[in-house]
């Protein structure tokens, strides 16, 4: 069977993004050599270990968002 291996369940949604915001992720992925949903997962993830929301490493986190 073709398509995507096997691998960690991921959400599908829909997104609207600023062009100008979009080709600038797209520069970053190109750069590190991923995709754009690769990369706006990665960026994601680093702005909520920033803000204190999802711990470092953790897909989860380490504190609930109400908290």
């Amino acid at each position: 069977m073709a398509g995507r291996p096997p691998g960690p369940h991921r959400a599908a949604f829909a997104l609207r993004i600023d062009p100008n915001l979009l080709e600038a992720v797209k520069h970053c992925a190109n750069a590190e050599l991923r995709s754009v949903n690769a990369q706006i997962e990665i960026l994601i993830r680093e702005a909520l270990v920033k803000r204190g929301v999802l711990g470092k490493g953790r897909i989860g986190g380490d504190r609930q968002p109400d908290e």
